[in-house]
């Protein structure tokens, strides 16, 4: 038998079946996570979504609406994911030059037994997902990148941020 102070995979039965975590036990806390992603794009391609002249019409706003949408149906996307009860969603995109193209943040909350970490990287990829192909017709070469938590506080496990562990 494993030390219970060993890190282990908790989707997995002691035989390796995947199993869903049973969270009855566990108290209701505020639960937040952020996460993140970028598409990367022509120069030209930014251009246009930020002037609002891409043909399948507000690119920004309909990526928003998505990601918020997307964070809504993570357990229907990702096996062993509870059905979650959202207090709230948020999605942020800003365009970056540097890349060149459009970063996005987005923050997941609810009171309850687990996370928000998969709604919060859900939201993101399908906010960066729907950039793309909003876009595609002129750029189908766009990359998209970066989707990773960034932080969450809440639970037994508490507070993490990936500025304080890497």
């Amino acid at each position: 038998m494993a030390d219970e102070k060993e890190p282990r995979l908790t989707h997995l039965a002691a035989d390796g079946s995947a199993v869903m975590v049973d969270v009855g036990d566990k108290a209701d806390t505020v639960r937040v996570a952020e996460a993140e992603g970028h598409v990367r794009m022509q120069p030209e391609t930014l251009k246009l979504i930020l002037a609002g002249n891409m043909k399948k019409g507000d690119v920004i706003g309909a990526a928003r609406i998505a990601g918020i949408m997307a964070a809504k149906q993570t357990a229907n996307l990702i096996p062993l994911c509870h059905p979650l009860a959202l207090t709230k969603v948020s999605v942020e995109i800003e365009s970056d030059d540097a890349l060149p193209g459009l970063r996005v943040r987005t923050l997941a909350k609810l009171t309850g037994k687990t996370g928000v970490e998969m709604e919060a990287l859900t939201a993101a990829s399908v906010t960066c997902l729907t950039i793309y192909d909003m876009a595609k017709a002129v750029d189908r070469g766009m990359e998209i990148g970066g989707i990773r938590v960034l932080a969450k506080s809440g639970g037994k496990s508490g507070d993490w941020a990936l500025n304080a562990k890497g």
